[in-house]
């Protein structure tokens, strides 16, 4: 595939690399002469211009490109060059980098943004999903925004424990999808048991999370869905 890069700064070249390590071509664009490092990524093609500009996504050629990634440190140039890629050229997958958890609500269809990336918030989710046992936490939301990659460590009092996944009655269209025991990742097996200290994940609409989390804790403990609170533009 062919894959345009906006922002060539640390993030945007740590892409390109794991790109074309992975046999796509890449075309980074950055306005900024200083980020135009071209012995860093020697295999990329590198273009000194303006992102958000027609004329500049013009000389790219971003409508021959297969997806186009809005990788800088700001959000209001992610948006515009996602727009341009989405709307004016046509480019059929998007990705927008996230630089303000605040921001989020905005990477969507509306703005041309297939799949948006929020570091902060995949941060704190992680922090989350280490340390907290008996709470549902949420990882990712998937682009169509209601249907969420969540997790939960199974406590010792579950009354889930050592019963048999098919007995597990999953609220709505949830579907586990991966158990993590002992560090290792495993595929659900019906006939298996879960044991204390399991990572469940799982697929499932926002509005099945409560039962979701009610159905592995019963009455073992008070469960919460654990989100990242948005702040203001």
């Amino acid at each position: 595939m062919r894959i345009a890069i906006a922002g060539a700064g640390n993030v945007g070249r740590s892409i390109a690399r794991e790109l074309l390590l992975n046999g796509h071509q890449v075309l980074l664009i950055d306005k900024d002469p200083k980020a135009i490092k071209t012995e860093s990524v020697p295999d990329a093609e590198w273009l000194l211009a303006d992102a958000c500009e027609m004329s500049s996504l013009e000389e790219a050629g971003l409508e021959h490109c297969d997806v186009a990634i809005a990788a800088t440190g700001d959000d209001k140039v992610n948006l515009v060059h996602s727009l341009l890629a989405k709307t004016e050229f046509g480019v059929p997958r998007t990705v927008g980098r996230v630089n303000h958890p605040g921001n989020e609500w905005m990477f969507d269809e509306v703005w041309g943004v297939d799949v948006s990336v929020s570091t902060p918030r995949i941060m704190s989710a992680l922090v989350e999903e280490a340390v907290t046992v008996g709470d549902l936490v949420r990882l990712f939301t998937f682009k169509d925004g209601s249907t969420n990659l969540v997790e939960m460590t199974l406590p010792d009092d579950s009354p889930w424990i050592g019963r048999r996944l098919a007995e597990l009655d999953l609220p709505g269209d949830s579907v586990l999808v991966a158990i993590i025991r002992d560090g290792r990742a495993m595929a659900p097996d019906r006939d298996g048991a879960l044991e204390g200290g399991d990572e469940l994940l799982f697929v499932t609409a926002e509005e099945h999370e409560r039962a979701l989390a009610d159905e592995l804790t019963s009455d073992a403990m008070s469960p919460r869905v654990v989100a990242q609170n948005d702040t203001p533009f």
